[in-house]
């Protein structure tokens, strides 16, 4: 075999292999992209399990990543040394149940603020708007990863209450202590855009924040359409101003 033979050879052989390399990434980030999105049924992966009816006051079977619930339960009973209960009302929701929960808001089915949105509020750009104070666009939601949760109730009236407070005071001193932080912290001081504060909103970092990262280089206005609604997604730069726009300490 002459050298211009063997470099031709090299050379094929080299593109195979970039091929067969950029063929295996794209089924990876396909994966990584369903995950995000939360196109699965959590119940069905291993690395899922059942919130413990202990600590469920969500009324159905909920799921959460193992090492999310594992760092919950050791937080919940470090609490409870300090007379103070915590319980989960949410975890895992996927993209089919969120998407649900939105539609249900869009068409009216779902009564908002005691109204039929397309009633109270029939412009498509403020309806969408209105259903973001309340819920996050299938497909956006961090709590389709299995790290973030609803720590008793979501409520904001709740947490004005002595008891609420005293709840909020101790999940601020001592939750960063088991892996968690505020996800949605007091608008306007670390963040200009997205969801109001959420004091019951509590994100597990340590998975979180690699899922973070990864929704930011992979997915794209176009992975989220598909819905009652997705005109809007572009004008409210969904994204960047709902899904990325978390509390710092949370990045």
């Amino acid at each position: 075999m002459d050298l211009r033979q063997k470099q031709e050879n090299e050379a094929i052989a080299k593109a195979e292999l970039d091929a067969k390399k950029a063929a295996e990434k794209a089924r990876e980030d396909a994966q990584k992209k369903i995950y995000l999105l939360g196109k699965f049924e959590p119940a069905e992966r291993d690395d899922f399990v059942s919130v413990p009816e202990k600590y469920n006051i969500s009324g159905r079977k909920i799921y959460a990543r193992k090492e999310t619930l594992e760092a919950f339960e050791k937080m919940a009973e470090s609490a409870e040394k300090n007379s103070i209960e915590l319980n989960i009302t949410s975890a895992t929701r996927n993209f089919d149940y969120q998407k649900e929960l939105w539609e249900k808001k869009w068409t009216g089915t779902t009564f908002v603020e005691g109204k039929k949105l397309p009633e109270s509020v029939p412009n498509g750009q403020e309806r969408f708007e209105k259903i973001l104070e309340y819920s996050a666009v299938h497909g956006t939601s961090r709590h389709h990863w299995g790290t973030d949760i609803d720590i008793n109730g979501v409520d904001p009236k709740y947490f004005e209450t002595r008891e609420g407070e005293k709840v909020y005071e101790w999940l601020k001193e001592n939750a960063p202590l088991f892996g968690f932080c505020q996800t949605y912290d007091e608008k306007g001081i670390t963040r200009f855009s997205g969801y109001n504060e959420e004091k019951w909103h509590w994100s597990y970092l340590p998975l979180a924040r690699g899922f973070t990262q990864e929704y930011k280089n992979l997915i794209r206005d176009e992975d989220i359409a598909g819905f009652l609604g997705d005109e809007y997604i572009a004008q409210e730069n969904l994204i960047n101003n709902y899904v990325l726009s978390i509390n710092p300490e949370c990045i």
